[in-house]
C-alpha cells in the first residue's frame, strides 16, 4: 500500500513531465529527435529527474523505501516462490534503471536533434506547478510513509497489528544488492546510449534483444495468442450456440405455436351462417355414411 502511494507521486510526475516535453516539442514523441532539453526546460528536467530517481530506487528517495520493503517481504517467505518473486523484482529494478536512464539521456542530454522550426520552451506554471508538488512527494513520501509515520500503524485497525518477521536476508543486504543492480542498469544505459551519438533514424539492423524491446518484449503478441484470440473464438462459438441453439429453439417453438393458432383461428369467423353451413355439411356426411352402412 505504501508503494502504491509513493508510486503515485513519481509516476504521475513522470507522466506530466512527458506531457511537458511533448508540449515543448510541438507534440513530438520521438526521443531520437530530442536531446539537450535540460537547458531549455529546467523545471521539467528537475522534476522529471527526481521522479526518475525515485522510480529506479535511488537511495533515500521515495521508491527506495517502499520497493526494497516489497523485495524483503518476498524473500522472507523463505521458499521457492519467495526467491523467484524476489529475484524477478530485483531483475525488474535493473531493467527499470536501464530504460529510464536511456530515456533521460536521449531526452535531456546529448546533442540537440530536433527538427528545424521546433523551438523548445518551458511549460507555463499551470503545468509545472503540479509537477513541483509531485516531485516533492517523490523525494519525501517514502520516508514519511515508512519511517516517520508508518502506514502500517495507520492501517492497523484494518489489517491487525504488524508482526516483526524474522528476516531471511538482512534488510541492509537487500538494499545494497538492489542498489548495485540499479547502478548496473544505469551504467549499461550509459554504455549503450550515453557515450554514443544517438542516430536520428532508428537503425534497421539490430540485435534480437533490441528487436524484442521495440516490440514490448512481445507482450502484446503473447497476450493476443494466449488470451485474446482464444477468447474471441470462445465468444463466437457461444454466440453461435445461443443464436442457433437456445434462441433457435425458443423462436422455433414460438413460431410453430403462432402459426398453428393463426390457422386454427381462421375457422372461427363469428358468422352464424358459416356455422350453420358447417352443421349442414356435417349432417350430410353423417347421413351419407349411415345410408352407405345400411345399404351394404
Amino acid at each position: 500500500m505504501a508503494h502504491l502511494l509513493t508510486h503515485g507521486f513519481f509516476k504521475a510526475g513522470l507522466f506530466l513531465g512527458a506531457g511537458s516535453v511533448m508540449h515543448a516539442m510541438d507534440d513530438g514523441v520521438d526521443m531520437r529527435r530530442f536531446g539537450g532539453l535540460w537547458k531549455r526546460l529546467p523545471i521539467t528536467f528537475a522534476t522529471f529527474g527526481l521522479g526518475y530517481l525515485a522510480l529506479i530506487g535511488f537511495p533515500f528517495l521515495s521508491g527506495y523505501f517502499t520497493k526494497d520493503a516489497i523485495i524483503e517481504a518476498a524473500l522472507d517467505r523463505d521458499d521457492v516462490w519467495g526467491w523467484v518473486l524476489g529475484g524477478v523484482a530485483v531483475l525488474g529494478a535493473g531493467l527499470t534503471a536501464f530504460y529510464m536512464t536511456r530515456l533521460m539521456l536521449m531526452t535531456f542530454f546529448g546533442r540537440a536533434r530536433w527538427e528545424p522550426g521546433v523551438h523548445p520552451h518551458e511549460s507555463p506554471s499551470v503545468m509545472t506547478a503540479p509537477m513541483v508538488v509531485l516531485a516533492l512527494g517523490s523525494i519525501g513520501a517514502g520516508f514519511l510513509l515508512v519511517e516517520a509515520f508508518p502506514l502500517a500503524d495507520w492501517l492497523e485497525p484494518v489489517f491487525g497489528e504488524e508482526h516483526e518477521a524474522a528476516h531471511v536476508v538482512a534488510p541492509l543486504t537487500v538494499g545494497l544488492v538492489v542498489t548495485a543492480v540499479m547502478l548496473v542498469g544505469v551504467a549499461a544505459a550509459w554504455l549503450f546510449v550515453g557515450r554514443r551519438e544517438v542516430p536520428v533514424p532508428a537503425p534497421v539492423r539490430v540485435s534480437p534483444v533490441t528487436r524484442a524491446a521495440r516490440n514490448a518484449l512481445y507482450a502484446d503478441t503473447i497476450n493476443e495468442s494466449l488470451v485474446m484470440r482464444p477468447g474471441q473464438w470462445l465468444t463466437r462459438a457461444l454466440v453461435w450456440v445461443d443464436n442457433r441453439g437456445v434462441d433457435g429453439a425458443v423462436n422455433g417453438l414460438a413460431a410453430g405455436l403462432g402459426g398453428s393458432s393463426s390457422r386454427l383461428g381462421r375457422t372461427q369467423t363469428g358468422f352464424v351462417r358459416t356455422y350453420a353451413l358447417g352443421m349442414l355439411g356435417g349432417a350430410v356426411l353423417v347421413a351419407g355414411a349411415l345410408l352407405a352402412v345400411t345399404s351394404g
